[in-house]
């Protein structure tokens, strides 16, 4: 082993030193899978026996025969369906007739719908795009400023990250050892605390910033019958939807697996429904899911190799003991982890962290005696609000691609900055109240 030629504040540190290069190649935008891969094959070369490297097919054959990421393309799939059904935009125009009259109405219709597709995919990029085609150039056409319209519409379209069935609770149930069913359960009373700012927010603002948010429509909406048909044609089908998948979870009928296969039949029928299912689109969205849960699994292919490779050069130890010498206290570790996976957001993908950071620092975590649901909700909370935060929030980048060419960057970063702070205010409330997230699983569940 090269390990022996090095000098001691190498081969000593070698687990810090894999961590180390991965990162900053990462954040230099090198290919993930083969970074993580290339780097770790180098350090384990240099540090292990080749022999060590016969463990691994045995953890890919483990990864490719774990039943709950068999969940992954179904719920993928179910969500590309729905974003191309028409559905969201019936839903968005009955919404927006629907507040009308209520300071805010069309922004806070916009939170509503967002969180109801954010629940219906799952798949943030899938969100942000079509409520930016939808529901900016309204915001626009109905005088709200720039800032507002497109920070209101990305910080609704990351909903997605922490509403169930969010494709982020998917993949870290597994890595963090928490039954899938319980991290969606848990995830719900937080999504929903989150819906109440943003909407609090734009309530407020409709009174203290009026340059920003246009007054409310004086002609009001009648709920005669025929527009009381309307809102059950737009509601019923996604809410039947979302019941079906996640109450089959959190009443225990139902695996994630199966329940994701009957959220992609239902996808499908409501496709049918609204009269646009077609081969082409059926062509579309499996393209879509082909490529999107490729992505997903070559990632976890090379974070697996990442993790064998750092914990047999004695990373967990050495964290550990690192840990061990700052002598801190729990709601002190916490913070600093906390701190950490929001900056590590600014530059790499939620899969990425999900595989490489979180399994390293997870279980120090737990030994100081935390709830891994609540550690769980705490680490996708945070990073939806570094997924919107300037200045490489992959959500700003997904809505930049599609909206009204006189929206500047500037206007993204004026805009989200209200939002990020109304989720670092959610972030302290759920860090507060530990009940928030393990109360819900509880009552459904018994333990």
């Amino acid at each position: 082993m090269l390990v022996e030629y090095l000098p001691f504040w190498i081969a000593d540190y070698l687990a810090a030193w894999l961590f180390l290069v991965l990162t900053i190649a990462l954040m230099a935008g090198f290919p993930v899978t083969f970074t993580m891969m290339g780097t770790s094959f180098l350090f384990g070369l240099i540090g292990l026996s080749p022999m060590f490297f016969d463990l691994l097919p045995l953890r890919m054959w483990g990864i490719m025969t774990n039943t709950m990421l068999m969940a992954v393309p179904l719920f993928i799939f179910m969500g590309l369906a729905l974003e191309r059904s028409g559905l969201a935009k019936e839903l968005l125009e009955t919404m927006e007739e629907l507040f009308r009259n209520v300071r805010g109405g069309l922004a806070i219709s916009v939170v509503v719908v967002g969180a109801l597709l954010g629940a219906s995919t799952g798949i943030v990029g899938a969100t942000v795009v079509t409520m930016g085609l939808m529901s900016l150039p309204t915001m626009l056409k109905h005088k709200y400023s720039r800032s507002f319209a497109s920070g209101t519409v990305a910080a609704s379209g990351t909903l997605g990250q922490i509403i169930p069935p969010s494709l982020v609770l998917l993949l870290l149930g597994p890595v963090m050892e928490v039954p899938i069913g319980d991290m969606f359960i848990g995830a719900v009373i937080p999504g929903l605390i989150l819906v109440g700012l943003y909407c609090l927010f734009i309530w407020g603002a409709s009174f203290f910033g009026t340059r920003h948010v246009p007054a409310a429509h004086e002609s009001g909406m009648v709920f005669d019958r025929q527009f009381t048909v309307r809102i059950l044609i737009a509601l019923v089908p996604p809410l039947f939807l979302i019941l079906a998948v996640l109450g089959t979870i959190f009443a225990g009928i139902a695996t994630p697996t199966e329940s994701g296969a009957m959220g992609a039949v239902g996808a499908i029928l409501l496709t049918a429904l609204n009269r646009k299912l077609s081969f082409e689109l059926l062509h579309e969205v499996a393209k879509g899911t082909i490529r999107m849960t490729c992505m997903v699994f070559i990632i976890i292919m090379g974070a697996t190799c990442f993790a064998l490779v750092f914990r047999g050069l004695g990373g967990d130890d050495l964290l550990r003991e690192f840990v061990d010498s700052l002598h801190l206290q729990g709601w002190q570790l916490v913070t600093m982890v906390m701190i950490f996976i929001f900056i590590l957001g600014f530059f790499l993908d939620f899969i990425e962290i999900t595989y490489i950071h979180i399994p390293i620092i997870a279980p120090i975590v737990v030994d100081y005696g935390y709830d891994p649901l609540w550690f769980g909700i705490m680490f996708a909370v945070n990073l939806q609000t570094s997924f919107m935060t300037p200045p490489f929030g992959p959500s700003l980048f997904y809505l930049k691609g599609v909206c009204p060419a006189e929206i500047r960057t500037t206007d993204l970063y004026k805009g989200i900055i209200p939002f990020v702070i109304l989720q670092l205010i959610g972030l302290f409330i759920i860090a507060l109240f530990p009940g928030l997230v393990t109360w819900l699983p509880k009552l459904v569940y018994g333990n």
